[in-house]
């Protein structure tokens, strides 16, 4: 597929919404005209590229109403690449539609204009929490693989304390160590550390051993 191949299903969906239609003007690929209103612009590319939102954006300088325009694809790796690119164009500002050219359906996704993300504030509370409860600074900015968490931190803590006194109630694991959750932690046994061998008592397992052990 080529972007020529693109230009007809756009074209013919914007003289739809009473535009005149031109390919090819200056640096853009479309430019679309309505008595009364600023130029539209689209720019039309095979997929979604770092090029293409580079486009995009210097056509901001020329007009506020600048589209992007790629083929549909199918599958749930294009719709993941279509919303995470959507929600690119909304943060610059620019429009984003996708093409079928052998049915000529054109969908929009996102419509040029001003963007304001709205904060999570639970996510914001989670973060500031993490970081609060982070011991040190154990991992590598932008490593791939296991990462060191606060909790696996209190989980190892907690660990730490059975390895050296043996079962143990997770009340008095929890004044020791300092970690406030510490009983949940071994209720939960997420890294399957920890064994119940009695009410509130719980132990290590094989697996909690050797996760004390020094890395060699």
């Amino acid at each position: 597929m080529q972007e020529t191949d693109l230009y007809p299903p756009v074209k013919a969906f914007l003289e739809a919404a009473g535009y005149a239609v031109k390919a090819e003007i200056g640096p853009a690929d479309v430019v679309a005209v309505k008595d009364g209103e600023e130029p539209l612009i689209v720019e039309l590319k095979t997929g979604f590229s770092l090029a293409l939102f580079h486009q995009g954006v210097a056509r901001l300088s020329v007009s506020d109403l600048v589209y992007l325009a790629v083929p549909a694809g199918r599958g749930r790796r294009f719709q993941r690449a279509l919303a995470e690119n959507t929600r690119l164009a909304r943060r610059l500002g620019l429009g984003l539609m996708t093409v079928r050219p052998e049915t000529g359906l054109v969908e929009v996704h996102c419509d040029p204009g001003p963007y304001a993300p709205r904060k999570s504030a639970p996510r914001r509370r989670a973060l500031l929490a993490e970081f609060a409860r982070r011991r040190g600074d154990p991992n590598l900015g932008g490593a791939q693989g296991a990462r060191v968490t606060a909790y696996r931190q209190d989980a190892l803590a907690c660990a730490a304390h059975l390895a050296a006194h043996g079962p143990t109630k997770g009340a008095a694991v929890r004044d020791a160590t300092g970690v406030a959750r510490a009983t949940t932690i071994l209720r939960d046994n997420h890294y399957g550390w920890f064994e119940k061998v009695s009410t509130g008592i719980y132990t290590l397992t094989e697996a909690g051993e050797a996760a004390c052990r020094p890395s060699s």
